[in-house]
């Protein structure tokens, strides 16, 4: 899937019908087409309803990036975007954020119940890990399933959303929302990238710098965004962290001081790709702070 594409939304473009598909044959080719009609049919609502499918791409553009190619790494971005699924269902549910709405449709536990969710979450989790040691070379199968494991659980994206639950109605310093960040989001970014590396031969160490300084800004510009933009842009309920008096970056430092760290990450992630050798695609991946910066949604 090699392209000479070099911004990161037409990277975008370039792999979304394929991460679509590979997305859809995981449903028919896992556990989960064994599953009881309900569940699977819950876990593919909330599995192929759209999305940026920012992580599984970012997978395939590091294992491109590293030499190899990017059908290596496609259960390893497919594994990426169940766990990013699974996360969004359970974040949706009445005992966390409590939100109707996600990619402008009904969440998970709206559409299918409150139990439900917490199962397909849980299903899809499950299946992630499946996918992923499944795989031919157990060797790359070993490392995929550590990083993917330490991202998504408690000192990744699990423990990084009890921080953000503990935050709430306090006074956090930027420090201490960032460093929620880099658990609940910046983790599983990272992860994206280390898994595509290792799947393109490529050393996971090399792009954490970099998969650090990317999952800040991503979520950086998120607290803006939800800050300025309205339910239709967003398609999910905007001003809800103001609302439910969440720790973001601006309530620690404001609209102008979240706007200036969104700017400051950027430019750290353009940095620290600096120190990666690359085979292909630096153009692309030079382009990718700016995209998550300039987003809409």
């Amino acid at each position: 899937m090699t392209t000479t594409k070099s911004s990161f939304r037409e990277w975008l473009v370039h792999c979304y019908p394929v991460i679509e598909d590979a997305l859809e044959h995981s449903i028919q080719n896992t556990s989960l087409s064994c599953a009881p009609r309900v569940l699977r049919e819950a876990c593919s609502y909330a599995l192929l309803s759209g999305g940026k499918r920012i992580r599984p791409a970012l997978t395939l553009l590091a294992c491109e990036a590293c030499g190899g190619e990017s059908k290596q790494a496609l259960d390893a971005a497919v594994a990426c975007e169940m766990i990013h699924a699974y996360s969004l269902v359970h974040d949706d549910l009445p005992c966390m954020d409590d939100d109707n709405l996600r990619r402008g449709k009904k969440t998970v536990h709206v559409a299918f119940g409150e139990a439900e969710a917490v199962l397909v979450g849980d299903a899809l989790q499950a299946t992630a890990f499946e996918i992923l040691a499944s795989q031919k070379d157990p060797d790359k199968a070993k490392k995929m399933l550590y990083h993917l494991a330490r991202a998504s659980g408690p000192s990744g994206m699990v423990g990084g959303q009890i921080l953000d639950m503990e935050a709430e109605e306090k006074e956090l310093s930027v420090e201490q929302v960032s460093a929620i960040h880099r658990a609940k989001t910046g983790a599983l970014l990272e992860a994206s990238l280390c898994l595509g590396a290792i799947a393109g031969n490529g050393n996971p160490e090399h792009w954490k710098e970099f998969g650090w300084c990317l999952g800040a800004l991503f979520q950086a510009t998120d607290d803006v965004l939800d800050a300025t933009q309205s339910t239709e842009d967003l398609g999910k309920t905007a001003g809800k962290d103001a609302e439910a008096k969440k720790a973001t970056l601006v309530s620690s430092c404001g609209l102008d001081g979240a706007h200036a760290l969104v700017e400051q990450w950027a430019a750290r992630a353009e940095a620290a790709l600096e120190s990666l050798s690359l085979t292909l695609h630096k153009d692309i991946l030079l382009d990718l702070p700016r995209f998550l910066r300039d987003r809409c949604r």
